[in-house]
């Protein structure tokens, strides 16, 4: 089992690797103690039928470069292949702003190719290779040196495993057409907008019981303080305080220390120093902001008249549909979106590409009166009226 620890090594490797029509690729990080992931070790490989394409990277060792990492990201004569692919693009773009071109996610095809909704990599290992995984090195602390020969063993095999995945869904996709269908949903997952929460939208991540606008005032100053406090000192949002102590200090309002120190669920860091003055100036500038500056919660299904006699048929053509297609009915159409549908909503994504092509435009002609479902037996029929 190869370790890369020079940028030398690692050039030499791309370099191979660029000679390929693909490379597959998986990461080991930690984020426990920190705002952003800490890249702890890259696992490559390229195509073959065992141990010795594959090489395992220590982005920790003293002086290396990924730069080289990031030329073969940029080649788009070679395919970059991840399992669940998110968290690892997250990594690379933070550090170096860019992404694998083109991309393959084979957690994504899987669900394009019938695998149900968010296979896990170990399952794939399973209906594909007809191999189980070893997972007793799952809990690594994967920035501790050395790592032994099992640890090594466990995090090689997230991409020895994976070419085989790759090209038996790559080749069900050119079977069946659909190979469009996933580059359309790793659209989301390629950009930038996916990766960056600006201090001043964080608000919209925090569940609260109320939307009246004031309240949400202070709830957007306090969680944009936080977020901007977390990211300056790359440290998790929850160290500076959790989602329920914010929604207290937006009921409570305190406007000096001696009121803040009545708040039940803030940590004993946040009473004092920077984060307490921090939270103070938010809830005053929350306190003062104008009510044509003040957020407006999102009521646009608040005043949906849904026929559930039409929402109930929406979720029976679903089924068929997504049945006869060989996809997950919630990767098309979560219950939700069928209730906005069958209340006049077309605003969804089941109304749009090949979600639309799979279901959306039946889903509208039934809307609309111009088709009935019919069934004979376990079948569910379309027919036109």
């Amino acid at each position: 089992m190869r370790t890369i620890t020079t940028t030398a090594d690692l050039a030499e490797f791309c370099s191979q690797a660029a000679e390929h029509p693909y490379v597959t690729l998986d990461t080991e990080f930690l984020r426990e103690r920190t705002y952003y992931s800490k890249l702890c070790l890259v696992q490559l490989a390229m195509p073959g039928s065992d141990d010795s394409n594959a090489v395992l990277l220590d982005p920790l060792a003293d002086g290396i470069s990924l730069e080289p990492l990031y030329d073969l990201f940029r080649d788009s004569s070679v395919v970059k292949v991840f399992h669940a692919a998110r968290q690892d693009l997250e990594i690379f773009f933070v550090d170096a702003q860019v992404f694998p071109e083109p991309l393959f996610d084979t957690q994504v095809a899987a669900m394009v190719c019938g695998f149900g909704e968010q296979v896990g990599y170990e399952t794939l290992v399973r209906k594909i290779c007809n191999e189980g995984v070893d997972k007793s090195s799952r809990f690594t602390d994967w920035s501790r040196r050395p790592l032994s020969d099992a640890q090594k063993k466990y995090a090689l095999a997230d991409v020895t495993h994976l070419r085989q995945i790759y090209e038996f869904l790559a080749g069900k996709l050119e079977e069946s057409g659909r190979g469009r269908w996933v580059q359309e949903e790793l659209t989301t997952l390629t950009s930038p907008e996916t990766y960056v929460t600006a201090p001043q939208d964080a608000w919209k991540r925090v569940k609260t019981r109320t939307n009246s606008p004031k309240f949400l005032g202070i709830v957007r100053e306090l969680a944009a303080f936080r977020e901007a406090y977390a990211q300056a000192r790359n440290i998790p949002r929850n160290r500076v305080y959790k989602d329920d102590a914010l929604v207290e200090l937006a009921s409570l309002k305190p406007s000096n220390h001696e009121e803040l120190g009545r708040a039940r669920l803030l940590l004993r860091e946040g009473r004092k120093g920077e984060i307490a003055d921090g939270i103070l100036q938010s809830v005053a500038k929350g306190i003062k902001t104008k009510a044509e500056d003040l957020p407006k919660p999102d009521r646009s299904r608040d005043k949906l008249h849904v026929n559930p006699a039409l929402a109930d048929l929406l979720r029976v053509l679903l089924k068929a549909k997504t049945e006869q297609a060989g996809v997950a009915a919630k990767l098309i159409a979560p219950a939700a979106d069928l209730d906005g549908i069958a209340a006049g909503m077309r605003d969804v994504p089941a109304l749009r590409g090949w979600r639309f092509e799979v279901f959306g435009n039946d889903a509208l002609r039934l809307c609309k009166g111009e088709i009935a479902l019919t069934a004979k037996g376990n079948d569910i029929k379309l027919v036109d009226v």
